[in-house]
């Protein structure tokens, strides 16, 4: 079974998890990784296959996202581009840690795109929710990185489900 690992670049929370769930995924397939952002300082000890900028955010003073200066630094031609040159259906199975260029390209392709993230947590309809909503949050958080099946990784019940299943596709 061929497996497309993509992971998110921006911070380091990502990768440090990616740390975990690659030799699990070693076991089960061929595994190329793919990295989009550009503001990890964290390495990660595995072979990369694809490299591309993707979609950083640059955030406030406050700490949230700011939309404005995202995309005014963001380059959507590039973007674009990134998504259409990964060659997608070359895999049987997409992984995806909040990543955009994987994610739209198995959107536009129509090709199941499995999320593996703590923003697939906070979506989640038994997470615990603020007593305020954040449209804008939400809204990223179901667009950035769109993806046909979602697990939350900051429940372990939800990777003890994630993983056998992924272990019967072999």
């Amino acid at each position: 079974m061929k497996i497309l690992y993509a992971i998110q670049g921006t911070g380091n929370g990502h990768i440090s998890r990616a740390r975990d769930i690659i030799p699990v995924l070693l076991q089960m397939g061929e595994l190329d990784i793919l990295i989009s952002g550009t503001e990890a300082e964290v390495e990660l000890p595995y072979p990369i296959k694809f490299r591309f900028k993707g979609l950083s955010f640059v955030f406030g003073k406050k700490g949230g996202i700011d939309l404005m200066a995202t995309y005014k630094k963001g380059n959507l031609k590039r973007l674009y581009d990134e998504i259409r040159s990964l060659p997608i259906e070359d895999y049987d199975i997409v992984i995806n840690d909040f990543e955009p260029v994987s994610a739209w390209a198995c959107r536009l392709k129509q090709k199941v795109c499995i999320g593996l993230s703590h923003q697939a947590a906070v979506v989640n309809r038994n997470a615990p929710k603020p007593k305020k909503k954040d449209i804008v949050g939400i809204a990223v958080l179901k667009n950035y990185a769109p993806v046909t099946v979602k697990y939350g990784s900051i429940f372990k019940h939800m990777m003890r489900k994630f993983l056998p299943r992924l272990s019967g596709l072999r």
